[in-house]
């Protein structure tokens, strides 16, 4: 098996290499715990803006969980070791009442929620983590276990969204031993959290177990090699079904899709089980993106039977109709409420329209359109109606203050309105 070629990181080429993809940003925040692998992060972006000319304005971020006593003051720690940098830096705490259980994921989406928070009053568009090489090896064990596919088998990706925050991760390829070099190199000692060490977790389980793995050729730096074939492999069945998806699929003004039944068939299984799970995600609102297991039944029942009767899958309605599957909205799952339009203003509603109000006017509001009859429908749209009932009950209608029908679906009736059906 090729080696994977790893970045330098101890001079100002590899650095600029490193952080390319925030060169451009105005401010970039840095999650650091107190831990080696953060305060290397730390080190070595604060090496990289100095040597830069126009570097984003750096701002660390360091979240005291409330779940260990040492944790106050080792974020008291990050900030001394920030300020010694040169670098602007805030401590977070997650305050309030603590799960009985779930509590890393809990402590996971509270330090997001935090970090968003502090990033929007400081201008900071992308935060910086940790997660390295042994990190990246971990995490393909763990889903591959979990029954992944491809998708999940590419491990992490160097950018992505995570809890609404724009996240990187420039040191994916770099093993954990080379930035505790830094660090040590830096005079910082970092600190040392327990559950890193508790086999408790499923995480720590399989990083225990790594060493044996490796005896067998399978060290971090062959998985990671793993996960970039498989991100190439996944990029490669994406680009087959978005062609497949513009040739055989077609959404309507009321956010329903139909999905023509022979073609579909007639895919392999890897390419129609991506471009059904994309239909279900863009007319399901979007509910469970990652829900591969269904996704996969659904194909296929689809191929081997046909779906001889009407069936239910992330928040969607389907059915077999005139030789096309037939995909609307579930009613009655998750529809959003009814939502007033600021003036110049817009909302995405159900995750599957985005609604503008392009007027000063005040008092125009959105809401499901229910139960409208179709001879009603018909008079505003001026043809035959022939969407799936759900579709019709789940779509978006908009009204002025005295009633009027502005929009309805993505068919806009006034200039005031302008309605989008989002399909990425």
């Amino acid at each position: 098996m090729p080696a994977r070629l790893t970045p330098a990181i101890d001079d100002m080429a590899g650095l600029n290499a490193l952080f390319a993809a925030v060169a451009g940003e105005q401010a970039v925040g840095l999650a650091v715990s107190g831990g080696a692998d953060s305060l290397a992060l730390m080190v070595l972006a604060q090496r990289w803006a100095a040597g830069l000319s126009g570097a984003p304005k750096l701002i660390v971020y360091s979240v005291d969980h409330g779940l260990r006593r040492e944790a106050a003051s080792e974020v008291a720690m990050v900030l001394g070791a920030a300020k010694a940098l040169g670098l602007a830096a805030r401590g977070l705490a997650w305050t309030g009442a603590k799960p009985a259980t779930g509590v890393q994921e809990a402590a996971r989406i509270a330090r997001y929620r935090l970090m968003s928070a502090a990033m929007a009053e400081d201008g900071a568009s992308v935060l910086l983590t940790a997660h390295h090489l042994q990190d990246q090896a971990e995490t393909v064990l763990m889903r591959m276990a979990h029954g992944s596919g491809i998708e999940g088998l590419k491990g992490m990706s160097g950018m992505a969204e995570i809890e609404g925050v724009r996240v990187h991760r420039p040191l994916l390829d770099i093993d954990p031993s080379a930035l505790r070099a830094v660090v040590d190199g830096a005079g910082l000692t970092p600190a040392e959290d327990p559950s890193n060490k508790d086999p408790h977790y499923e995480r720590v389980r399989w990083r225990q177990a790594m060493p044996q793995l490796a005896l067998l050729g399978l060290d971090a730096g062959a998985l990671a090699l793993f996960a970039d074939r498989m991100a190439e492999v996944d990029a490669a069945i994406a680009q087959m079904a978005d062609g497949c998806f513009t040739e055989i699929v077609r959404l309507d003004g009321f956010g329903a899709a139909r999905i023509e039944l022979a073609p579909f068939i007639g895919l392999s299984p890897a390419i129609s089980t991506r471009l059904l799970g994309r239909v279900l995600n863009i007319v399901g609102g979007r509910q469970k993106p990652r829900a591969l297991g269904q996704v996969e039944r659904l194909r296929q029942t689809i191929a081997e039977s046909g779906l001889t009767k009407t069936t239910t899958a992330l928040g969607c309605v389907i059915r077999i109709k005139d030789g096309a599957i037939a995909v609307a909205r579930e009613p009655g799952r998750s529809l959003p409420p009814d939502a007033l339009l600021a003036p110049h203003g817009e909302l995405v509603w159900d995750e599957r329209f985005r609604i503008v109000n392009a007027s000063p006017e005040a008092g125009l509001t959105a809401s499901v359109a229910d139960y409208l009859p179709r001879h009603r429908l018909e008079e505003f749209l001026g043809f035959k109606v022939t969407a799936p009932a759900e579709a019709i009950r789940t779509a978006p209608i908009v009204r002025d203050a005295d009633g009027g029908v502005l929009s309805l679906g993505g068919w806009s009736f006034d200039e005031r309105i302008k309605v989008q059906l989002l399909i990425d």
